[in-house]
């Protein structure tokens, strides 16, 4: 167990910085003193990110830290932690580690004993889900879905059957495929596309998956899916009794609460699912 106490202690800090996803007046006051004060910034797109800086003043040193680089400037980033410097880490767009890079030196961070500290700010999910008119909570956040199709409706199978909402990142020019992949794993279910969120051109896209796919609105930018969540129910619809039965007793139930919760999933009664089971088990 490690309990870490950000603002008792000396340790040199890593703070994760989130910054706007469009509208560059999406950002905290903290963050911008933040990114005013530390002793280097490490950004994926150091171009794209100049814009943000410039745009509030800031003028401090600047590296990029992407996907492709992560390994060695990982490496750069904890030797200056060791040099008691404190550094800054930022996206192209939103929170770093959600859909970006951020974990690995995060965790790294961590387990050497570093302070890492969060800066809240901008993310596209909780906008997306609040303006999906759909359950917003609980919800699930998958992120970007596998590009190969069969792998990335194995991952849609895994929710088939859990309630919760969906959250679903994908680009524009893959959108299309991905909804048919979802209408095909997990039915026709309502959902909502957000896309340019917080942009000039912000648009919600509201309705059932195969109307969205019938109309095909014309879809540009980064998108956020919203997914109806599915009922848990349904995946019993297929099952005998046994298997039902069974399905809690490997859960770890008794005989008789497995029949509770049987017939709870039915709507019928415990003495009916008792007998069928009972003629079952005669045969």
């Amino acid at each position: 167990m490690k309990i870490t106490q950000n603002f008792q202690n000396p340790n040199p800090t890593l703070y994760l910085v989130a910054t706007p996803i469009g509208n560059l007046e999406d950002i905290t006051l903290r963050a911008i003193r933040i990114l005013k004060e530390v002793d280097y910034i490490f950004c994926e797109d150091t171009r794209h990110s100049r814009i943000l800086l410039e745009y509030y003043d800031i003028k401090n040193k600047l590296d990029s830290y992407f996907e492709f680089n992560k390994e060695v400037k990982g490496e750069k980033i904890i030797s200056l932690l060791r040099e008691g410097k404190s550094v800054a880490l930022i996206t192209d767009a939103g929170t770093p580690g959600i859909s970006d890079p951020g974990y690995e030196i995060a965790k790294l961070a961590i387990e050497l004993d570093f302070n890492v500290v969060p800066i809240p700010g901008a993310s596209a999910i909780l906008p997306a889900l609040i303006t999906s008119g759909l359950i917003i909570q609980p919800f699930t956040f998958l992120g970007f879905l596998p590009r190969v199709e069969e792998k990335q409706k194995t991952l849609l199978n895994d929710y088939k059957y859990r309630a919760e909402t969906l959250v679903i990142y994908e680009a524009s020019t893959r959108i299309y495929k991905t909804l048919e992949n979802i209408s095909n794993v997990l039915g026709n279910r309502n959902i909502s596309i957000a896309r340019e969120l917080t942009k000039k051109f912000e648009t919600i896209i509201r309705g059932s998956i195969n109307e969205i796919i019938e109309n095909k609105p014309d879809i540009i930018g980064e998108c956020v899916i919203i997914v109806e969540g599915g009922d848990p129910k349904d995946y019993f619809k297929d099952l005998n009794i046994d298997d039902h039965v069974k399905h809690y007793l490997e859960l770890g139930y008794s005989e008789k609460d497995s029949m509770k919760r049987v017939a709870k999933d039915l709507g019928k009664s415990k003495s009916e699912i008792y007998e069928l089971y009972k003629i079952r088990r005669e045969k």
